[in-house]
């Protein structure tokens, strides 16, 4: 009879998972507290949505509403084409520019990162604890504190003004390494590898054949979290052709134009707002495992 992963990894079955109770009470507020959380942050994708139906004359209404709106209309998604054709790039280079920095980025991210923490986490190589603990410690900065330094670097390679600047900073991504490496010290058993080892596998075929499908919860998990932050990342300072920009510099030069522009600019947000969603839908179930087996708590 075949086995499963968890069997031969002699894991506790789903249904056999230890459960905590809670009084009927207890369950009453919990239950209500994370209602009302889940209300509370939905509101700033209420609030697009309704804005990007608003006619002018309700956008320029004083008071402001936030969430109602009388005439709905599709009128500021018409007028999107028209504000970007008086652009210098066509859309659809933005789209492209903005789909491929995503779409690599997370794939260098989860593929580097997996391997680093694989190494890290299963070979006996000097001094990784003392790697680990810087890799930790680059977790305390800031993107905006590397600017000047991140700077320097792409100008000696030669670089700037080009997809390498949006893709070279996915090659080492310390949050994916400290979540590929808390996972597997978690979750593969040091007795699997050298199994592995004893049947002649080396360190590649172990990582592609034996660690990426166990692993699998806490790949999807990075996915999630890379995909969100280069699909809004935004032309900085090393970027300077427009051909080379994303969507989201598009929607701060919309955004730009004042309170006319605010129904254009909602409308370009909640279309923003999709492929992440879609990919959160997705990846959703296997967050919560990765993030406790991180020492992540939510």
């Amino acid at each position: 009879m075949k086995k499963n992963i968890r069997e031969i990894l002699h894991l506790p079955a789903r249904n056999q998972m230890k459960r905590y109770t809670r009084s009927k009470a207890g369950n009453f507020f919990y239950f209500l507290f994370l209602f009302a959380a889940g209300v509370f942050s939905l509101l700033p994708m209420i609030y697009c949505v309704v804005t990007s139906l608003k006619p002018l004359d309700e956008l320029l209404v004083f008071p402001p509403t936030l969430f109602t709106v009388k005439r709905p209309t599709l009128s500021n998604y018409a007028a999107l084409p028209d504000l970007i054709s008086s652009l210098s790039v066509p859309l659809s280079r933005y789209i492209f520019n903005t789909v491929f920095i995503a779409a690599a980025g997370t794939a260098l991210t989860v593929i580097f990162s997996g391997m680093a923490a694989f190494v890290l986490s299963k070979t006996d190589i000097k001094y990784k604890g003392l790697i680990f603990t810087a890799i930790q410690f680059a977790l305390l900065f800031n993107t905006y504190t590397l600017a000047i330094p991140q700077y320097i670097i792409y100008s000696q390679l030669r670089v700037i003004n080009t997809y390498f600047v949006y893709l070279f900073p996915t090659l080492a991504s310390s949050m994916g390494v400290f979540l590929m490496k808390q996972y597997m010290d978690g979750y593969v058993p040091d007795a699997l590898i050298e199994a592995a080892h004893i049947d002649g596998a080396d360190w590649f075929g172990i990582f592609g054949r034996i660690i990426v499908p166990i692993i699998k919860p806490c790949i999807l998990t990075l996915t999630l979290f890379t995909f969100l932050g280069l699909w809004n990342v935004q032309s900085t300072g090393t970027i300077f052709s427009e051909q080379l920009k994303t969507l989201p510099t598009v929607m701060s030069t919309i955004a730009a134009g004042g309170l006319a522009r605010t129904g254009s600019s909602m409308a370009t947000s909640v279309i923003m707002m999709i492929p992440p969603i879609l990919v959160y839908l997705i990846s959703q179930s296997s967050i919560k495992e990765t993030m406790g087996s991180a020492g992540i708590k939510g």
